[in-house]
């Protein structure tokens, strides 16, 4: 009974009759309009015909009968800025956007400003932003991804009083404003001090060198070099070089930075197993403070320095611990985050031990204090006595002054070096991408005027990654 059913249903539907007025499948289409005929035509978004440059086009027949394209109309486009046109039709000219809230807009150069296959994240990506290496974009919308840094500072003198030029010295080439409306990056002023922000150091202790003795850049042409006696190595000129030991005095004194001072409830932070400096001032200081607008995309930067002192081996790890800081204003509260008292330039022990950046850290065997000659160290009348083993070349102190010579009649044991270093370190620091930061490098001699110290600054770099903040062998 079922087959006969499906049978009779499959009979009914082949003989079914075709739809009335319905055209064969390869039936051509029957023409629309009258050969020649035209008419207006327009396929922009209503409302914006006639608004701006926006204006309706012609349609004509074709002699198939058939409606050809819509010719002449121009429908709203991206606005071109400055020609005093409303491309889009918005009713405004030349207006702006910034999709991607960067603080940057299409008139501004932003060339990234929306989200597409060439622009994946558009909030990092404007004038703004520095040229972050190898990552094949043209971050800072120049026109050329990946560009090279152009050294800007092959041209100074050594005696260069100009505190911008050691900013160039050490790459921050680019210069910007205080405006807030002016949201490229760059140094915004840069200045000379005493350790707490007063006064003035001799111009004698600081200068712009192609090398330090033997010890070379890091970046660009050349390095700023800043110390508590005279800024140059043996045989150097303007200024004049002139022993580290016993020293010559600036005759100046200052307080110390107060805030990084405040922060360690008025005194002096020391390493671990050291006697505390005395006399409570900073002698022969020096600081040189820049204030930078950060790049957009700017998560953290680094720098690299070098420290030198004639402290070395003797008064190790005694009141006579010279001062290097690296202080850091910024309004980065993430993780990792940057220390409470500022001061980048510090090594923390595997057992959490913060020795500050300084002759002590040979003391502590650190391995940051290595350009260096094994063997005793606190020979002297109140210091304490060690023996460092983690000394790796003294090569680089050659020509600086803190070589061989001088020393040998007030070395420990057989060390007859009249100081050391601790060699080329990286210190990093974390911030917010286009605030304005302030980095403080002060260095100053502790408890006398006596037995100068040196540090060298240079290639400042930007970074689109947070670090881990503080000073490292790199």
């Amino acid at each position: 009974m079922r087959s006969f059913a499906l049978l009779l249903v499959g009979f009914l539907v082949a003989c079914a009759p075709e739809p009335q007025g319905a055209a064969p499948p390869d039936a051509e289409p029957e023409p629309v309009c009258s050969p020649g005929a035209s008419q207006e035509c327009y396929t922009g978004a209503g409302g914006t015909e006639g608004v701006g440059v926006c204006r309706s086009g012609t349609i004509t027949c074709d002699p198939e009968g058939f409606w050809g394209p819509c010719v002449d109309q121009l429908t709203p486009a991206q606005d071109v800025c400055g020609n005093n046109l409303d491309e889009n039709c918005d009713g405004t000219a030349d207006n702006e956007t910034d999709l991607d809230e960067d603080g940057f807009t299409n008139c501004a150069g932003d060339c990234c400003d929306h989200m597409n296959e060439n622009c994946a994240d558009p909030e990092l990506i404007n004038p703004g932003a520095f040229e972050s290496d190898g990552n094949m974009l043209d971050d800072d919308c120049d026109g050329t991804a990946d560009n090279a840094l152009v050294a800007c500072d092959e041209a100074f003198q050594s005696d260069e009083t100009d505190p911008m030029d050691y900013a160039r010295t050490i790459d921050l080439c680019q210069t910007a404003t205080e405006d807030p409306g002016d949201l490229r990056w760059g140094v915004i002023s840069a200045r000379y001090a005493l350790a707490d922000g007063t006064g003035a150091p001799d111009t004698s202790q600081y200068s712009i060198r192609s090398a330090f003795g033997s010890t070379t850049n890091q970046g660009g042409e050349q390095l700023v070099v800043l110390s508590s006696g005279r800024a140059a190595a043996t045989g150097q000129q303007s200024p004049m070089f002139a022993a580290f030991q016993p020293g010559i005095s600036a005759g100046t004194v200052s307080g110390f930075p107060t805030d990084w001072y405040a922060e360690h409830a008025n005194m002096i932070p020391n390493s671990p197993g050291c006697p505390a400096p005395e006399g409570g001032v900073a002698n022969d200081p020096i600081m040189f403070e820049v204030r930078v607008r950060t790049p957009t995309n700017a998560r953290s930067f680094s720098l690299r320095t070098n420290f030198f002192s004639s402290e070395y081996p003797e008064w190790t790890c005694s009141p006579f611990n010279d001062f290097f800081v690296v202080l850091l204003d910024s309004a980065f509260d993430g993780t990792p985050a940057n220390p409470t008292d500022k001061n980048l330039a510090t090594y923390t022990s595997g057992a959490g031990d913060v020795y500050p950046v300084g002759v002590n850290l040979a003391y502590g065997n650190t391995g940051l204090f290595r350009v260096c000659e094994d063997g005793a160290t606190g020979c002297a009348t109140g210091a304490t006595d060690g023996n460092i083993t983690t000394c790796t070349s003294t090569v680089t102190l050659n020509g600086t002054g803190f070589d061989v010579g001088a020393n040998a009649a007030g070395s420990c044991g057989n060390n007859d070096r009249v100081g050391g270093a601790t060699g080329w370190l990286t210190t990093r620091g974390n911030v917010v991408g286009g605030e304005i930061i302030t980095l403080r490098v002060a260095l100053w001699d502790s408890s006398d005027h006596a037995l100068d110290s040196v540090a060298l600054i240079d290639n400042f770099k930007w970074s689109v990654d947070v670090s881990d903040p503080g000073t490292v062998v790199d």
